[in-house]
Formats: structure tokens, sequence, C-alpha cells
């Protein structure tokens, strides 16, 4: 076979699906792509698209290089979504979530439903609840965010902002969480919006509804809800600088371990909550996969750069105050790893969960779909099912840090 011909078999493949491929000649889709994962329902591709990886999936309604040359490689494209121009590497895009011309998406990224960018946004191991909006010129991996109610209520980040998520040291212990899963997932909290011009040094958490002001640079966790947030910047000083100081350790480390808590909490959901209205559309199940994925990769980066954390803070100068914690986090490590890996699943949280899904299951069968069944939920049931995943958070929290206790 000459080089190019099964691609270009499986370009008309597609097109005799009912692909709309602007210019056959100006798009590649490489031999390890499985057209059986593409939809011939209003998908349409401009040239210039570069289609590759055995796992992409592109649902009905997709839209790929409207505004500039994309490249998708091993994605799972939702219904409807809309990939304007860049690069997009292994990574899940719900219904109708979009990325503007110059994205860069990596690995590990899962956008829920019409969660969105401008153009020139950089993207790796975040995940976005529906509706985040992200400005343009930004570059924000390793967070979570939500918040938002609507896709005329949701939470923002402003352009020119920077998630800081490399240290000096040379650690990616950062991951930032913004919202939270446990009340995020239903839909009903107030917006977070963080000002354009500024950044997070990670790893932070805040609450719902707060209003970061522009420019500002954040340093620290921001607990309560619905505050107007001030950045301070630092004053001018040269001061000398000690490697493997890590000041604050026990707050960085009980910030990775809430933020691998949540993702437990969130794979929760997916497995017993969103799973029947994947199942329910066409090449749904492909996506429902790839979702869950994300939230293992995500856990297994966390976890990954926790480890090596461990590892080298007891390299650290001695005499700390808290060389005692040291100790315990990088000798107890991976004795306190299974506590991570896997949601808790004791009584408590089960019966939480079974009287929610028991709750839910005729608001759901009624549905017209995902975001349809959670703003539908009476307040009382949602409740629920926050107290379900929120017990998951705590129970992960309490019996890690419990077991570094000194």
């Amino acid at each position: 076979m000459a080089p190019g011909t099964e691609y270009r078999e499986k370009v008309k493949h597609l097109i005799n699906k009912g692909v709309e491929i602007i210019n056959p000649l100006y798009t590649d889709v490489g031999d390890e792509v499985d057209v059986d994962r593409i939809s011939g329902k209003g998908v349409r591709i401009w040239p210039g698209s570069r289609i590759y990886g055995k796992h992409t999936v592109i649902s009905e309604g997709c839209r790929i290089g409207k505004e500039a040359p994309v490249t998708v490689d091993d994605c799972r494209l939702g219904a409807e979504v809309e990939l304007k121009g860049g690069y997009f590497t292994r990574s899940v895009f719900l219904d109708k979530a979009n990325m503007g011309l110059g994205a860069h998406v990596r690995e590990g990224c899962l956008l829920e439903e019409e969660a969105n960018g401008a153009h020139c946004v950089g993207i790796k191991q975040t995940i976005l609840f529906p509706f985040v909006t992200l400005g343009s010129l930004i570059n924000f991996c390793d967070c979570l965010m939500s918040g938002g109610t609507s896709r005329k209520d949701h939470s923002e980040v402003g352009s020119s902002y920077i998630h800081f998520n490399f240290t000096p040291e040379g650690d990616k212990t950062t991951a930032s969480l913004i919202g939270d899963v446990p009340r995020g997932v239903m839909l009903n909290q107030p917006a977070i919006f963080l000002g354009g011009q500024g950044g997070i040094v990670g790893p932070i958490r805040m609450g719902f509804g707060n209003i970061v002001a522009a420019n500002s640079v954040l340093r620290g966790d921001y607990h309560e809800d619905n505050r107007l947030i001030i950045g301070k910047t630092p004053s001018p000083r040269v001061v000398p600088y000690v490697r493997g100081a890590y000041p604050g350790l026990k707050r960085i480390v009980e910030n990775n371990v809430i933020y691998l808590a949540n993702l437990a909490a969130l794979e929760e959901w997916y497995l017993h909550v969103r799973r029947p209205f994947f199942e329910a559309r066409e090449l749904g199940q492909l996506v429902f996969e790839g979702a869950v994925e994300m939230l293992s990769l995500a856990k297994l980066e966390r976890l990954k750069r926790l480890e090596t954390l461990a590892e080298k803070v007891m390299s650290s100068p001695e005499r700390r105050t808290d060389a005692a914690f040291r100790k315990a986090f990088s000798e107890n490590f991976h004795a306190m790893e299974a506590v991570l890996v896997s949601a808790v699943r004791d009584k408590e949280t089960e019966k939480l969960r079974d009287e929610f899904m028991s709750l839910a299951d005729k608001i759901q069968s009624a549905s017209p779909g995902y975001i349809g069944f959670v703003q539908g939920l009476p307040v009382n049931v949602s409740r629920i099912g926050t107290a379900w995943l929120q017990r998951i958070v705590d129970v992960s929290r309490e019996k890690y840090m419990d077991m570094l206790k000194t």
C-alpha cells in the first residue's frame, strides 16, 4: 500500500459516514484512528486538521478547526464540542465544551459541559466543571475549578492569569482546589471570579462566591465563601534563600490530600450518578470511560508528586521545627498511599449514597440530560448528595493526617 493511501481511505470513509470535511486534501487522519469512534452526525472538520490516536472519539455535532489548524491526539469529545484552533492531547471534553485558537491542552484535562477557554489558553492536569470560563492568554495547569449555576452565572478566570505550579525546588505538589467537588457538582454554588493579570501560587484552596481583584497574586488559602480578596504585593527585599526549607510543609501536604480526596469523590459521582447519562448517547460509553480515565490519571499524577516531595524533605536541612512531621511523612508515605487511591466506602458513606440515589432516581429518569437533572434536584436531595461526597473527602483527609500525627 502506498504511503498515505490508508489515510485517504479513512478520510473517504468519514465523508461517506456523513462527516463534513471542508477540504479532504488538507485533513490528516492517522492510521491508528478507529473511524467507528467518529460520529457521522453533524461533525464538521476544517482544513489543516489532524486527527490522531487510537482512543480518539468525536461525537455528533463537533466542530474542529474553524479558526486555525487543530491537532487532536487521543482525545474524547462529547456532543457539540468546538476545538477552534490548537493542540489537544489525552484529554476529555464533554458536551458543548469549547476552546479558542492557540489552545494548548495537554494530558489529563477534563472539561465538563460548556466549560470553555478563549484564545491562547494552556492547561494540563486541569478539571473544569460545567460553565467554567477561562479568558485569553492564560496558563492554568494543575487546578480543579467549580462554581456557578448556568452559562450566564459561571466561574471565570480573567485574561493573563497564571497558576504558578512549579516551585524553585522543582516540585509540583501545587494543585489548587478552587471551589470543591461535594458542593460544586450540584451546580448551585455562587460563581468564583479570579481577576485578570493575576495569579495563584499553588497549592491553595478557595471557597465559593469569592471575587479576587485584578492584579492579585494569591499565596494562601481562602476557605470562606463570598469574600472580596485583594492580594498584597510583597515589599521589595533581598533575604537569604535556604534550599529545602519547605515552609508550611504540613499545609502543602494537607492541601494535596484534600485535592486527592476530592478527585476520589468526583470519581464516585461519575460511577454512580453520571454513567447512565453517557450510556444513553451514541459513543457515550467511550466518552465516559475517558472521563474516568482522566480522574485516575489525575490521582496518579498527584500521588507521584507527593511521593517525590516525601523523598526530598528528608534531604533538606536538619533541625527544623517540623522535623518530626517530615520524618513521619517521608517514612509512612507508601503505607498511607492506599488511603488516597480509592474513595471511602464505609457504612455511613454507603448509607448517604444509597439515600441520595433512591431520591434522585425518579428525577433522573425524567430529565432531558445531566445538566437538567442536577439543576432539577430539590434542595434536600442535593444536600444529601453533598453530604455523601463530603464524607468521602473528610474521612480520607482524617485518616491520612492522623497517620502523620507526631
